[in-house]
């Protein structure tokens, strides 16, 4: 499938490596040094470290470099690309072309692109939501670029490419209208308060700390044809109604399974197109549920993880298309079998490279390593229900919970072996691990392999692996930037603590070493209730939680409301990540979302079932009482009467439970409010739903085929060319 249509084989049939093609379509600081005039180059790079605006003679200078590898690429328009609070990407195409002025009155067609245009963009603000910061008759808003994030090319159909500049988004005093701004801010402030606390640790010439993040995205693939006939799937990215197949994920044969060919050649397009993006996939595999799987990047620096993990997600429907699939992001797509998640394994290092969540090779640095890690145990418990509120949605509320889903109550998972040392320092024993690191396999021809710091928990919300915490609860669907945020933000508040905690104990003159020793053990000893390597998916880990006192939140619309929450959201103020305006549109802004969301979700329900399902059966009837009516035997006309009884039961269900829900539908559209909305669709309108689900999924059971028009699962998750 990959040939010289994608560009990975030369003329003579040898192949060119990931390393020639890497990045082609990106522009970066990289090819900045190397095409900018020194000067320029320089002065951008203050401007960088420290935080000041790029002089008006370096942006166009920029712009014309830009502009010149653009067009030879090209490019013949230009966007400024950036993530609203839409859940979404938007961008607005200009072409480079400007009229010049002849002496003759002709008019000339020249390609032209300034630092203004580069810098900074007007999109209509009112037109994106902003939770009440901006009014309609408010319209200004502003897109910035991001320097740190490399430009991209986005490749036409018909060879028309657009060059994208990815920007922030903010209002006309400044407020915060995009995702990526307050991600940018705890990048910041990270850096500092993380700064401070190293130096205290005896790192004095540390300059600046980063976050690192690689989210690992889960997808399902359905063929487009059969996915198209499925008016769920087209309005709501999952299946509303729809009865679980016999097989389902019970033979545990598709995870790390052979991928089939139709999928592997979809994948290797991919992964060529997000190459060229400057997007390092490192891992493809099939995953546990039936036509579902999962690609994996390398870490990068958290921003442009977050940017580069949205333009894959565009990446893949696009690309997918393309090879007849439909690409279902949605973190539920189907009932009973494993719904899809987003793995976000975060990270901190410093100037010099060195993951401060890694054990190192001296004393030191395993002390270090031991205050990071007890840093974060700390910001995790401190702000357990802020977490979960971040990564709660309509979609992650179906899949959290099971089908190795991690639940809803946030919990860190360290391992053994840290586990053990964390539980000598809490008790002020000498911190050792008591497992050998190296695992002897006894087979002979296999070499003994290193072990691990840490096994895995797949129930675990917040596990341990190694030299990262991997946030396992983010839903496939989410904008990775808003957790992000606010775990860098909840990291950087025990940060600021920490350091305060430390400063007074050196201060009374206790050693430095002695003075970190005792904080790791005051913050083991004080957050220890959050650790849990347990089930969480236990009723016992419920019950045990409840009494630890962990924030248990039972739904999203519970999770989303703590945004409302002035104490839980404090942190978020105080490390300058949000204000409290952008907090409280936030707020609005998901529950509006959610009531959107569930409404979409409802009224096609219901459309599902008088369209397709209602029919379906009334044929079904109509075919069983005349075999019942004709049938000569006795024992046949009972067993046909009893199945005519069942469809009438079925049917009878289905007109009850769907006029429930459209009266409950008008009710929800009489209420202005979202909160009274939002309890009216968690108390009476979902579960209508849900009963007219069951009815319908019961109806699909009892229809003749040849009646039943909507594509089952059966079709959509083992048609036969995903095997």
């Amino acid at each position: 499938m990959l040939n010289s249509h994608s560009g990975v084989v030369r003329s003579d049939g040898s192949h060119i490596p990931i390393s020639e093609y890497f990045g082609e379509l990106t522009f970066g600081l990289g090819q900045m040094r190397e095409r900018l005039p020194r000067d320029a180059y320089q002065d951008l790079v203050r401007s960088l470290d420290q935080g000041r605006k790029i002089s008006k003679q370096t942006a166009d200078a920029i712009a014309k470099v830009i502009m010149d590898w653009a067009v030879k690429r090209g490019a013949t328009h230009f966007c400024h690309w950036f993530q609203p609070m839409t859940g979404l990407t938007a961008e607005k195409h200009d072409s480079f072309i400007s009229i010049q002025h002849s002496n003759h009155s002709e008019l000339k067609v020249i390609e032209r692109f300034t630092g203004s245009q580069l810098i900074q963009g007007e999109p209509d603000a009112s037109s994106f939501p902003s939770g009440g910061m901006r009014s309609t008759f408010e319209a200004r808003g502003y897109t910035a670029w991001d320097p740190t994030s490399p430009l991209f090319i986005i490749e036409g159909p018909k060879g028309n490419n657009t060059l994208c500049i990815p920007t922030v988004f903010f209002g006309y005093h400044g407020q915060a209208l995009d995702n990526k701004t307050p991600l940018l801010r705890s990048v910041q402030t990270l850096s500092t308060e993380a700064c401070s606390f190293l130096k205290l640790l005896g790192d004095v010439d540390v300059k600046s700390v980063m976050a690192t993040l690689g989210p690992e995205q889960e997808y399902f693939l359905v063929d487009k044809e059969v996915g198209s006939r499925r008016p769920d799937l087209l309005m709501s990215g999952r299946t509303l109604l729809g009865a679980p197949t016999a097989r389902g994920q019970k033979l545990e044969d598709h995870y790390f399974g052979s991928i089939p060919p139709r999928v592997q050649a979809f994948m290797e397009d991919l992964e060529h197109e997000l190459y060229r993006l400057g997007i390092p996939v490192k891992t493809r595999h099939n995953e546990v549920a039936p036509s579902q799987f999962e690609m994996a990047p390398i870490f990068e620096n958290i921003s442009i993880a977050a940017d580069h993990n949205t333009l894959a997600m565009e990446t893949m429907k696009r690309i997918a298309a393309r090879h007849g699939f439909m690409c279902l992001l949605h973190e539920k797509p189907f009932a009973a079998i494993n719904g899809s998640g987003k793995h976000c394994n975060w990270s901190i290092a410093n100037d010099k490279g060195e993951n401060l969540l890694d054990p190192g090779h001296t004393p030191h640095q395993n002390l270090r390593f031991l205050a990071v890690a007890a840093v974060v145990i700390r910001a995790v418990n401190k702000h357990a229900g802020m977490l979960a509120a971040s990564i709660m949605s309509p979609g992650n509320d179906l899949r959290l919970g099971g089908n190795e889903a991690p639940p809803n109550i946030i919990s860190v998972f360290l391992g053994s072996m840290l586990e053990t040392i964390y539980d000598s320092i809490g008790k002020g024993e000498a911190a050792r691990a008591t497992e050998a690191q190296i695992i002897e396999l006894g087979v002979s021809h296999i070499p003994d392999v290193a072990k691990d710091y840490t096994d895995r928990n797949r129930t675990s919300p917040f596990a341990f692996t190694g030299n990262k915490f991997e946030f396992r609860a983010v839903g496939a669907t989410a904008n990775v930037a808003v957790p992000s945020c606010v775990l860098n933000a909840a990291v950087t508040d025990a940060f600021t603590e920490c350091t305060a905690r430390l400063k007074t104990q050196i201060a009374k003159g206790v050693a430095r070493d002695e003075a970190v020793m005792a904080l790791i053990r005051e913050l083991i000893n004080e957050n220890k209730g959050v650790l849990f390597s347990g089930n969480n998916y236990s009723a016992e880990w419920r019950e045990e939680a409840k009494r630890r006192g962990l924030p248990i939140i039972g739904s999203a619309a519970e999770g989303l409301a703590v945004w409302n929450n002035e104490k839980a959201t404090e942190f978020l103020v105080s490390t300058k990540t949000l204000t409290r305006d952008e907090i409280a549109a936030r707020y609005h802004i998901h529950m509006e979302r959610y009531v959107k969301t569930s409404e979409i979700e409802l009224e096609t329900t219901l459309q599902l079932v008088r369209e397709y399902v209602i029919p379906a059966v009334e044929q079904q009837l109509a075919r069983t009482y005349g075999v019942t009516k004709d049938a000569k035997l006795e024992a046949l006309k009972t067993s046909m009467g009893h199945r005519l009884g069942a469809l009438e039961r079925t049917m009878t269900d289905l007109l009850q439970y769907s006029e429930g829900l459209h009266t409950s539908l008008g009710k929800l559209n009489e209420l202005t409010e979202e909160p009274l909305k939002v309890d009216l669709l968690v108390k009476e309108t979902k579960p209508l739903a849900a009963k007219l689900r069951r009815a319908a999924d019961q109806a699909e059971q009892e229809v003749a085929h040849e009646f039943w028009s909507l594509p089952k699962y059966r079709e959509l998750l083992f048609h036969p060319s995903m095997r």
